[in-house]
């Protein structure tokens, strides 16, 4: 394996797969993947072992899959904080070891529960398994910013998420297949749990040096205070606070299929525990796909435009899941796996849940490279503990709820097709109070449904740091166009006028976009523009600006105005030159009589449009005139 310069992989290697054979990224992706399993292994056997191999009075089968879940989810609540601090604090590699060593420590106390059925160990191993799982979580994703650049994060983290649920379906099946071996299954599953944990130690060796964020940081013991402290924390950066929300939300929506699989196959698609099995394989298999499919469709940046488009597959799929499922006809026994694929209706049913997780996938995916990208590394593994807490919370609501719902005589499809009217209510909600994902949103559907839009040189696009971007001016969508070339936001200076127009001016508002008018016809508009642009740079964000002053009338560059020099003068940042490239001739530019916006599909759906972006030039060799000719010799690539 080769373990390349960060800086340099997003351009050596072709796609998120490549990074399998990368020591940056393979050994930790197979420690992660292996202990997902083991956890699921060794609760769906000790979930099984009560359910039909023990008789306990104490414990019975209703009530063994509500205990052994809680057990698991408890430590989330209770230590996250704290997980989130040593995960600052201390070298990631080492401590991704001495976690897997404790995971070897819990399976050896788990297989000698198993050997001796030995039921109060096994319980009080499923809360140490959620200890292990505690503990790595924030590591884990603290991890891959360390060791991925931005155009690899997504990639990064969709294998992450499908390696995770494919580690869930197999540890599933698994622990199924070997406690019901005849005489034997517990002390194969002791063996097996225990040989996944020494594997997962052997694969976290090879994990490279990830040195500590925050080595001076002093730990604070008390869970309580530590919690609120970490909410707090994730609450001072709002897209990231609301990212951290949406994840929980998918958590809640994603719980309520996973826990109600059983009943749904017996009571309501009447199939046996194979008919189960096929549900989850089907939900693994297209949360696995939306996951891998991320870095695709986002062309190897963070896109949280995908955010909505998930959320809406995520919504519609289970309206339609909801309403396929009800009304099947009743069998007199349980139909087999063979039997219940040969009725056609099922398999409305199986579509609908493998793309409504595909659709899960990409709305989850991009929400987590935003919180790893958009963090403080100092802190960042603390943010992600206060996820792991708000996920836990998100999931115990969840399983609450449903109880509620469900006894007060609401059906399973009935409850499917509410969690998705609430869905689009949620996601609805989280997108207004954070608009970045539906401005995100549009541009990835104007670049990739409206236009075939290439993109060159998106290197020179600064990921951090204050910069000015200047582009030529052919159309009223201009601004959208460059939002979708680059992963971080950017605020626009743009003619007041265009705020006035019905559609596009509230998109514009809704980007935070700097009204600004001539000098001479609005004085207060320009030198109130002028301010708020030094105040972008100030913060260290990226402006945008169209120094041509307005849209081209005939298509040609036109002079640029020296509006950007004052700019220049309070804030000294780097200004990185683009060309929108033929865009002129298209329905938002100005081709008929100096209208646009005339005559729809002029030339015709998916025309080729393009951005070329250029080196940055140093503020002190910043001229219009410089600027123009940049510019210029970018239209011509």
């Amino acid at each position: 394996m080769s373990d390349a310069p960060d800086s340099t992989a997003a351009h050596a290697h072709g796609n998120q797969f490549s990074l399998l054979g990368q020591r940056r990224f393979a050994p930790f992706f197979w420690t992660q993947f292996l202990g997902a399993g083991n956890d699921n292994l060794f609760k769906f056997a000790f979930t099984v072992l009560i359910t039909y191999q023990l008789q306990l009075s104490w414990l019975p089968p209703a009530q063994a899959g509500l205990a052994i879940g809680a057990l698991f989810i408890l430590p989330f609540v209770l230590l996250s904080a704290t997980s989130g601090q040593l995960a600052d604090k201390l070298e990631k590699a080492g401590l991704m070891r001495r976690i897997k060593e404790l995971e070897i420590a819990i399976m050896a106390l788990a297989a000698w529960g198993f050997w001796t059925t030995n039921v109060p160990v096994l319980l009080a191993c499923v809360f140490l398994m959620g200890l292990h799982s505690t503990l790595f979580g924030p590591v884990k994703f603290a991890y891959m910013p360390q060791h991925l650049d931005e155009r690899e994060i997504t990639g990064g983290n969709g294998m992450v998420e499908m390696g995770t649920f494919v580690a869930i379906l197999l540890g599933n099946v698994a622990g199924g297949l070997l406690i019901a071996t005849p005489e034997v299954g517990r002390h194969h599953v002791a063996i097996a749990a225990l040989g996944l944990a020494v594997l997962g130690r052997l694969t976290a060796q090879m994990i490279p040096h990830s040195p500590s964020t925050d080595p001076g940081l002093k730990i604070n013991w008390n869970p309580i205070t530590e919690t609120w402290r970490n909410l707090v924390l994730a609450r001072e950066q709002l897209a990231v606070f609301r990212s951290l929300l949406g994840i929980s939300w998918m958590w809640f929506f994603g719980a309520v299929f996973l826990a109600n699989f059983p009943a749904f196959a017996k009571e309501v698609l009447h199939g046996n525990e194979q008919v189960a099995s096929l549900l989850l394989v089907v939900f693994s298999v297209g949360i696995g796909t939306g996951s891998l499919l991320c870095e695709m469709l986002s062309r190897r940046h963070v896109e949280i435009g995908l955010v909505p488009l998930g959320a809406i597959g995520m919504s519609v799929f289970a309206l339609d899941l909801s309403a396929a499922s009800q009304g099947l006809p009743a069998v007199a026994q349980a139909l087999t796996l063979s039997e219940f694929l040969g009725q056609h209706a099922h398999w409305r049913v199986l579509i609908d849940l493998c793309l409504l997780a595909l659709f899960a996938g990409l709305y989850s995916v991009p929400m987590y490279a935003l919180i790893q990208m958009r963090s403080q590394p100092s802190h960042r593994a603390r943010i992600i503990a206060a996820n792991n807490i708000l996920n836990a919370l998100f999931m115990i609501a969840s399983s609450l709820i449903c109880g509620v719902l469900l006894g007060a005589g609401l059906s399973l499809p009935q409850l499917f097709g509410l969690l998705g009217l609430a869905n689009a209510v949620v996601a609805l909600y989280i997108f207004l109070v954070v608009p970045e994902y539906l401005l995100r949103f549009f541009a990835f559907c104007l670049s990739r449904l409206i236009y075939r839009f290439k993109l060159k040189g998106d290197e020179h696009i600064p990921l951090k740091g204050a910069a000015v971007l200047v582009c030529n001016h052919v159309s009223f969508i201009d601004a959208v166009l460059v939002m979708a070339a680059s992963p971080r936001p950017i605020r626009f200076l743009m003619d007041h006028r265009i705020f006035r127009m019905p559609v596009l001016g509230w998109l514009f508002r809704l980007a935070k976009c700097i009204p600004i008018a001539p000098q001479k016809e609005h004085p207060a508009i320009y030198e109130a523009a002028f301010k708020e642009a030094q105040a972008v740079l100030a913060d260290g964000e990226l402006l945008g600006i169209f120094p041509e002053g307005g849209i081209t009338r005939d298509g040609q560059l036109q002079p640029f105005k020296g509006g950007i020099m004052k700019i220049l003068e309070a804030q000294p940042v780097p200004v990185v030159p683009l060309a929108l490239q033929n865009l002129w001739g298209s329905f938002f530019s100005r081709v008929e009589q100096g209208q646009a916006m005339v005559r729809p599909f002029r030339r015709g759906v998916f025309s080729r449009v393009g951005l070329v972006a250029g080196p940055a030039m140093a503020p002190d060799q910043v001229t219009p005139e410089a600027l123009q000719a940049r510019v210029s010799q970018l239209l011509a690539r």
